[in-house]
């Protein structure tokens, strides 16, 4: 029997239920582990309510990752996003994580990162020419 194989740009919920589930059923077999969390830090607009930033994350087998971060510009500079990354990886200490996982890209906020303690461990450069995607990380003492 040949299986049939599909690529797609909007898998639908069940293929992703079906590569989520049997990857953390392999995963709890090796580690024997089951600890996969979602995690946000969301900002709302103060009237509205409606999120307008945040940070979007998850921590497994003792490290936190931060998959998505954005502020928009208005809300920057005001210690805003410290305070994201201090309730993120407070939180992934709560979950017993040892170490927070992130990649930036270039243009976007490397510098923003290393003030927060976190060091490059790897990059590969990207489009367009000269970008490069920064992958980085911390130890959560």
């Amino acid at each position: 029997m040949e299986f049939a194989v599909a690529l797609t740009d909007a898998p639908d919920a069940q293929a992703t239920a079906a590569i989520e589930g049997g990857l953390a059923r392999y995963n709890h077999e090796q580690a024997g582990i089951t600890d996969h969390r979602s995690l946000a830090v969301l900002v709302r607009h103060p009237e509205t309510r409606e999120v307008v930033g945040g940070l979007l994350g998850r921590t497994s087998l003792g490290l936190l990752f931060i998959d998505l971060f954005y502020l928009p510009d208005e809300l920057r500079g005001r210690g805003l996003g410290s305070r994201l990354m201090r309730e993120a990886e407070a939180e992934g200490r709560r979950r017993g994580c040892v170490a927070s996982v992130l990649y930036t890209i270039s243009f976007q906020a490397p510098g923003f990162y290393e003030r927060h303690g976190y060091r490059a461990f790897g990059t590969i450069p990207c489009q367009p020419p000269g970008t490069a995607r920064v992958f980085m990380q911390k130890t959560l003492d």
